[in-house]
């Protein structure tokens, strides 16, 4: 029996429900809590956090469950709970706030707002002490200072609604290669060569960065670039941030060396690095980069499927109220499980210093493939079989112990970022087993989530609750997209089309060209849209992309010139910050190097598409031409006779080909 309930049992999100037995009065995100903050003139407290966050479980132990601050809060505040997954349009917002206060951020998340919801102080985690001192500070400038208050508050209000705010350019840009060269010699200087990433911890894996990073090295053949981009894939791959027994990546490194990582799971980072891998991989046939694939794919079968269908969102980075305690061994563990292999073991993943945690445990981090092949003189295909019988020992060991929270959670824009990367990887490795779950997983989102009219954010047990945001749309449109690239079934195009054209409908700005974060009927104290790109790409970089490819292949011109719009409306100044404009600098990449269509008729059809794709390593969109299809760039281009293959670009194609060498000849030239 619970000593305390709150309103926060009556809610679905994992986070939320965390705080329902606080001693703090939580309350969830809504309308009525602000309007009980009116009419008891109290401030109000947006906490914002995610299930999964270490420090947002520290701080609801040091504070939110301790009786003498739930009083504080209780008395003084009206404490509103947000889950940032659930809600990233009320983290925007609050979050730039903190950002201009204190220019840093982080979850928790915590700032103090009017009760018309302007902010007035901010920060992140807090201890105790100190949260003790800001409660009583915040109440008493709020009930003697309120003049000053108020001023602070309009200012600081201004600021958050100017924030990356985009007006519309209306020169017409000639887009320039250099303008790419800048973008990344600038970056390079913040490159470690040493561990890979960037030249400070902590190191995340931001695999959007690595995305365009590996295209700009493969087409514009700069090998430095491409040695960083497999010296950060490899040194991840091998660090304690991958998950050496059971497959996928932690959300970040807290060291430069990619070894101690924060232990939180997200299916994001995890649906966006299957793709990078799997890219890396076309580029390099590293056999360390399949064994990464293919071991976060089995990871997310196992571990991550929801009862209903899709993916569930994160797994915690706690057990049993300790950090990484899942995933950490004991050197005495290890031996009495590993027995007469445990000496190959320790080399390979290197239980010596490095993998030395907190005095007496081992994280696993492994050593190169071929330095350790060379040391044993085993063979390639013995090591790869010993090596899946001693992880499926330590697997099933690791079973045995308490499992680390599940987000349960089906969030439609995460799924969608992982249909991509199965897609990706389905057609790299010619791997049905990946279609088919990218498959499963996004006709569970058009099933539970579309009704052809309104799309929804979240699902769990059995229902949603939240309208989506741009996020959602604009992955989920991509999603389909890079579904359609690898079966190219054009059922996945006509359901991309009609999410577009209701993205447009609710979350365009006529003005600029470019998208809000939210729809027009968002009552939040400012309407953002979201630029730079971050571990997730920017929504509005994804939205470009998809315009400019479903404008190639649907013939809407008026999609592909207002892709070209967007990118005139950041193309100055996104060579100061290429970390945070990579995918925009994928797509500028693509439109300067005039991204082909690539459209088969006729016979043997699937066998040239395999040989086509085999064969070519830049960005094409390919189109397959049936007595069924509706695409436009299909359209009059059906043949029953012998191979015939259009090369087009935007929509406009040359004349016909007979050979995938000819069709592959006018890709490149």
């Amino acid at each position: 029996m619970e000593d305390y309930t709150n309103d926060l049992i009556n809610e679905t999100s994992p986070y939320l429900l965390q705080h329902a037995h606080n001693p703090v009065n939580w309350v969830a995100w809504s309308d009525d809590a602000f309007e009980r903050a009116k009419k008891e003139n109290k401030l109000v407290l947006i906490s914002v956090g995610y299930s999964a966050c270490h420090w947002c479980h520290v701080m609801e132990h040091e504070s939110f469950e301790d009786k003498e601050v739930a009083a504080l809060m209780n008395k003084f505040f009206i404490s509103v709970k947000v889950d940032r997954e659930e809600r990233p349009d009320v983290d925007q917002v609050y979050m730039t706030a903190v950002q201009l206060m204190t220019q840093q951020g982080g979850w928790p998340l915590n700032c103090f707002c009017l009760p018309d919801g302007r902010p007035i102080y901010g920060g992140t985690y807090f201890p105790k002490d100190q949260w003790i001192h800001i409660l009583k500070s915040l109440h008493f400038k709020f009930q003697n200072d309120f003049e000053k208050v108020e001023e602070y508050a309009s200012k600081l209000h201004e600021g958050v609604q100017r924030a990356e705010l985009i007006q519309k350019n209306e020169t017409e840009i000639q887009f320039n290669i250099e303008k790419l060269r800048e973008l990344v010699l600038r970056w390079s200087k913040l490159f470690d060569g040493i561990n890979g990433g960037d030249s400070k911890a902590p190191k995340f894996p931001l695999p959007q960065n690595y995305l365009f990073l590996l295209e700009y090295a493969t087409q514009m053949d700069d090998q430095k670039v491409m040695e960083h981009v497999c010296l950060s894939l490899d040194k991840m791959a091998m660090g304690g941030i991958y998950d050496q027994v059971g497959g996928g990546f932690a959300r970040y490194s807290v060291d430069m060396l990619w070894k101690v990582p924060h232990f939180e799971k997200m299916l994001y980072d995890n649906g966006q690095l299957i793709e990078l891998y799997s890219k890396a991989y076309r580029i390099t046939n590293s056999p360390l980069y399949k064994r990464v694939v293919d071991e976060t794919v089995q990871w997310l079968e196992r571990e991550m499927i929801a009862d209903r269908g899709g993916l569930y969102s994160a797994l915690d980075a706690d057990t049993e109220g300790q950090e990484g305690k899942f995933y950490v061994w004991s050197e005495r563990e290890l031996a009495e499980t590993l027995t007469n292999d445990f000496d190959w073991a320790s080399d390979y993943f290197e239980m010596g210093y490095l993998s030395d945690w907190e005095g007496n445990k081992v994280l696993m981090c492994s050593q190169t493939d071929e330095i350790f092949l060379n040391e044993k003189g085993w063979t390639e295909v013995f090591f790869d079989q010993e090596l899946k019988k001693l992880k499926k020992r330590l697997l099933n060991i690791r079973s045995e112990r308490v499992f680390p929270g599940i987000d349960d959670k089906v969030l439609t824009g995460w799924n969608a970022m992982t249909v991509k990367g199965l897609a990706h990887a389905a057609v790299i490795f010619d791997e049905p087993r990946y279609l088919d779950l990218g498959r499963d997983i996004i006709t569970t989102l058009l099933n539970n989530q579309w009704d052809g009219n309104q799309l929804k954010r979240n699902f769990k047990n059995g229902y949603s609750t939240i309208d989506a945001f741009l996020e959602d749309y604009a992955h989920m449109i991509d999603g389909l997209i890079a579904l359609h690239q690898a079966d190219l079934e054009e059922n996945w195009i006509n359901a991309a089309v009609s999410l577009t054209e209701k993205a447009i409908q609710e979350f365009s700005d006529e003005k600029s060209g470019m998208f809000f974060f939210t729809d027009s009927s968002s009552n939040l104290i400012a309407r953002k849209m979201e630029i730079n790109d971050n571990v997730i790409p920017s929504s509005n970089s994804v939205m470009a992309h998809n315009l400019f490819a479903l404008g190639s292949l649907t013939g809407r011109m008026e999609w592909i010139n207002r892709a070209e719009q967007m990118m005139y409306n950041v193309y100055d100044g996104m060579e100061m910050y290429g970390s945070g404009y990579s995918n925009w600098a994928m797509l500028l990449q693509r439109m300067i190097t005039e991204q082909k269509e690539v459209v088969f008729a006729g016979n043997n059809v699937d066998e040239a598409i395999s040989e086509f794709r085999g064969q070519i390593d830049i960005p094409v969109l390919l189109a397959r031409v049936t007595e069924s299809s509706t695409l436009s760039i299909s359209q009059g281009r059906h043949s029953t006779d012998d191979l015939i293959i259009y090369v087009c670009e935007k929509g406009v194609c040359s004349l016909p080909v007979k050979s995938v060498a000819e069709a592959i000849s006018r890709v490149i030239q």
